[in-house]
């Protein structure tokens, strides 16, 4: 990803082009997190118009409350995934809150849908935000069902570098069930905690 280990100044100019109200810094953001936004809204959700509604949603947010982010608190990437999970879970538990109020489930089954979504989308952030090098050996292990010595091979790398990359990639991805997201300060709207 091109934009994954977005600068700190970035993140202060972004913020303060924000509260200034530049409509050219909310269609920056757009173009740089939009994917992000919807993805983790869609993963959450299951629903593409919901996702969208969502993506709406949070980029609103962003623009109505450009001071909500603290750049002293983590990169603006880790803030607005954790703004869309809090807002993506808001619209599941009313959604599911219906559904058991019409005797569709119960809560126990709507509370275990939200730790599997919340889960699900914090493995997909660390996913797409873990180094592109961690990721390829993940994608080639993983979804392309290689062993650590095809890995190493296609990667052009020594077995032990395809070794280190998987079992790094498999530690970053081992924290999706942390109560916090991943990057998120102390005391921020983590994944699982402060929803």
């Amino acid at each position: 990803m091109a934009h994954q280990d977005t600068p700190p100044r970035w993140d202060r100019k972004m913020q303060q082009r924000l509260a200034r109200g530049e409509a050219a810094a909310l269609g920056e953001l757009y173009d740089r997190f939009a994917s992000l936004v919807h993805g983790l809204a869609h993963r959450v959700l299951g629903d593409e118009r919901a996702a969208d509604g969502v993506t709406r949603e949070v980029f609103a947010h962003l623009w109505e409350h450009p001071d909500a982010y603290d750049p002293k608190q983590g990169p603006l990437r880790s803030w607005v995934a954790a703004l869309t999970h809090r807002i993506a879970v808001q619209r599941l538990r009313a959604t599911e809150t219906a559904a058991l109020e019409e005797g569709c489930g119960t809560s126990e089954e709507l509370e275990h849908k939200v730790r599997h979504a919340s889960v699900a989308a914090r493995a997909d952030y660390i996913a797409q935000s873990m180094p592109a090098p961690l990721r390829a050996a993940l994608d080639l292990a993983y979804f392309q069902r290689r062993d650590y010595r095809q890995t190493a091979a296609d990667l052009g790398v020594t077995e032990d570098e395809a070794r280190r990359r998987l079992r790094l990639g498999l530690q970053l991805l081992s924290t999706a069930h942390d109560t916090t997201a991943p990057g998120a300060p102390p005391g921020s709207p983590g994944y699982g905690g402060a929803v």
